[in-house]
Order: structure tokens, then sequence, then C-alpha cells
């Protein structure tokens, strides 16, 4: 047995190649909708939006994409990331698990996002694109896009949910120094911002609506496209270098996973992870539980239906079929602003439809009392969406205790919470809350799905 605490892999050792898991899937994804015609998509529908060299990648069946050299250039600022082995949370905790994190707080926006943010800011710039907008729930994505167009020289526009924007202001300033522009959503730039602030001045916006204004900025601005930061079939593919590092380094400490797990708000970064494994379990060389979290107050997987529905509010996104709670559904104010999504990327509900993943909803204080036990044992401070996959996974190893099994335990770590502090400020004193699910607001949102006929 290897009993170091940490598992690095060297610079040689960055993927050449992502992992594109739609030449491996058992059945294929059901086909994006024009929101135009409610038919079948191309390649052209999508051309106002992204770069065509996105659009291949998107509904490519090559089973593995070259990362572009100028991409690993800046991957190399931070890739290979660190695996590292939870001994001292093991001991708190008392069980026989072998508790090992994928630790993506090391890159420079504090995050996994820029993995895809880097790959999409390169293939705009080889296309000639001069801006981007795009929409951030809690700011990663917002922060780690500002960071990629700032080293390929592009400009851009994001849409900041309200409510992250007013918990985070950190993050604004982040991507303010990285030369990004970030307004609150809703705001009055964009004639559905308006019309929502018409309606409902304090409105604290949704990761849903922010995509409709940027939607809606792309196609009203010249020299301009759309930036997505999870979701999407070739943004997750693009954090497969997650999953393929932790692979190598699983094998380094010398054991393969039983269970992985990792937060889901959109679905990149635990498709990322998670994805390299899926392969493995489809072609029946190893069989891991692999659970994706999600908040209580937000569950798309665990009490949405699998349907057709738009990306964003106002309907102007492609239809995708996926878990969802419904275009139009307004999330509770919680911190994890990254999982306040009402859809799960359309792979990761195909996954769970095949019975692959599975998931798993917890609610926001027991997240919390999760970070803190893995800040008083690890030292790390983690984000709000990472202490969901660090809650099932406290949840399993102590199963493991009752149970004398010695799993082994694999966290998607995704990112610091160095700009959460308000957020772990109101739970150490008390002043943090739950949110219950608002089945009535989800059955309203749910009664305007779109008519789709399969």
């Amino acid at each position: 047995m290897d009993n170091r605490t940490k598992f690095t892999l060297e610079e040689k050792d960055i993927p050449q190649a992502w992992y594109n898991i739609q030449a491996d899937l058992p059945s294929p994804l059901p086909p994006v909708m024009s929101p135009q015609t409610g038919k079948p998509a191309g390649p052209a529908d999508f051309a106002p939006l992204f770069p065509m060299s996105l659009i291949m990648q998107e509904v490519s069946q090559e089973r593995y994409i070259e990362i572009p050299e100028p991409v690993r250039d800046v991957y190399k600022l931070w890739r290979p990331t660190t695996l590292f082995r939870a001994y001292r949370l093991e001991k708190m905790l008392q069980t026989p698990a072998r508790i090992y994190y994928k630790f993506e707080g090391s890159s420079p926006a504090g995050s996994h996002k820029p993995n895809t943010a880097v790959a999409q800011a390169y293939y705009n710039k080889a296309e000639g694109t001069k801006r981007i907008a795009t929409e951030t729930g809690a700011g990663q994505w917002g922060s780690a896009l500002s960071m990629a167009c700032m080293f390929f020289g592009i400009e851009l526009k994001v849409y900041m949910v309200k409510v992250s924007y007013n918990q985070k202001p950190y993050r604004r300033i982040m991507m303010e120094t990285w030369g990004a522009k970030c307004v609150p959503s809703p705001s009055p730039d964009t004639k559905i911002g308006r019309d929502i602030l018409a309606k409902d001045p304090d409105n604290n916006g949704s990761l849903g609506l922010a995509i409709s204004e940027a939607v809606e900025d792309t196609v009203t601005t010249p020299n301009t496209k759309y930036s997505l930061g999870s979701v999407l079939n070739h943004v997750l593919m693009h954090q497969t270098v997650i999953g393929l590092e932790s692979k190598k380094q699983m094998e380094m400490a010398g054991f393969y996973p039983d269970i992985i797990i990792g937060c889901i708000g959109g679905g990149s970064n635990f498709g990322g992870m998670a994805m390299p494994f899926v392969k493995d379990k489809i072609e029946k060389k190893n069989n891991p539980q692999i659970i994706a979290v999600e908040p209580a107050s937000c569950p798309t997987v665990t009490k949405g239906p699998y349907a057709y529905d738009y990306g964003d509010e106002a309907g102007v996104a492609p239809i995708v079929k996926m878990y969802t709670l419904g275009h139009s559904f307004m999330p509770p104010p919680v911190h994890a602003g990254g999982l306040r999504y009402h859809g799960m990327s359309p792979i990761i509900s195909h996954l769970v439809k095949l019975g692959l993943i599975e998931a798993r909803a917890v609610p926001q204080l027991a997240t919390f009392e999760a970070g803190v036990m893995f800040a008083r044992s690890e030292g790390f401070v983690s984000a709000p969406e990472t202490n969901h996959a660090i809650r099932v996974a406290i949840d399993e190893a102590i199963k493991c205790r009752e149970s004398g099994q010695a799993k082994s335990i694999l966290i998607a770590h995704s990112g610091h919470g160095h700009f959460d502090m308000a957020a772990y400020e109101q739970y150490l004193s008390g002043k943090l809350t739950d949110y219950e699910y608002p089945e009535d607001k989800v059955k309203e949102a749910l009664a305007s799905l779109p008519k789709i006929s399969e």
C-alpha cells in the first residue's frame, strides 16, 4: 500500500486529448431541438451563438479529441492538479474507508472552470471572435472565463445572478481585475432584464435568466459569441482532464475507487471526473458507484421529470432533453450559487436514465457542517458547491465505519471557498438556514414546458 498523503503527476502527464463519452454511450443522446421550430437542430442553428469548432465538438462521435497546444500551455499554470489522501478526515470519522480528493482549487481562478474556459476562449479567438457574453452563478465561471479571455485578448461581458453578485463581491472584483465587465442579472442592459425588473424590482435572479440575458446580448451585438460554463456536451468533455488525471493518480495510490462523488449544478465538474470512469462501467472493466449530489432546495435530478425543456428562462436557448424543474423556476437563494440551475446536463441526465450513475440531494446546513469538518481536518476551506460532495463522502465513510468495509472513496473537489466567507460566517453564527423544496413553484414552472413530439 502507498501511504503518501498526495499523488502528483508531471507536466508531461497533462492529457493530450479530451475524452468524448458520446463515442461509447449504449444509446445515443436524444436530439437537441431548435427553439424556433421545435424540430431537431443542426449546426446552422447554433452558429449565431458558438464558433463552428465548438459546435462540431458538441455533436462529435470521436472518442478522443486532441487538446490544442496553446490550451495545454495555459493548462500548465496549474495542471496536473494534485490528488490527496484525506488521512486526517478518515481519522476524524474513525472510518476504515480510504478517502481521496482531486483538488481543482489550485487553478488561478480557484476552481475547475478554467479547464473549459481556456479551451472556449482559444476556439473563439481562432475563429475571429472579438467579444463574448456569458452568465455566471456563484462567479466561478465568470472568473475563469475572464482569465481565459484575458489570455487570448477577447472582450467579455458577464451577467452574474444578482443574489450571488451581492453575496460574493470579490468574485466580481476578480473578473474586473482580469478585464471583464460584470453586471447583476436581471440587469437593465437587455430587454428581458428590463422586463423582469419592471415586474419584480427585487428579483434575485437565476442561472436560467442570466443565460437569457447573455444569449440576447450575443445575438444583438456584432462580433459577439456566447459561452456556457456547464451543461453542454463540449463543456463536459473539456473537463475530462480531471477524470483522466485521477485515473492515473488512483493507480499510483494502488486502489480503484469504489465510490466516486461530485456536486452537480449543470454537471461539468462531476461529468469531468465521472465520465472516464463511466467508460469502465460501460466496458464492464469496473463497476464503481458514481454519485451526483445536488441541493435539496433545487433537486433537479432527484425530483424533476426527464423532459424536453429550454436551457434558459426566456425560451431562446436550444431545447434539450434533461432532468428539469422548469425553465421559469426561480431557485431559493442558497449559497451554492453554482448549483442553482433548473436543468441538468443532457449527458448526465442520460447517464442517470441508463442507470450508470445516481443522484442524491442534501440540505444546505448539512453541507456546511461537512465543509467545516473538512476544513478542520484537511485544512482546505471548500466552496459551498464542493461541500455537497464532501457531505455525501462523509456519509459514505460513516457507512463504512458501521459495516467495517474499507472502500475507496474519490471526491471531485471542484474549488476553494475563499470568497465564500460570508456564508461560513452565517453558518458558524447560527444564522444560515435550510430551504424547503418549493413544490408549488416547481409545479407552476413545469406547466410551461415546451411541447415537443418525440
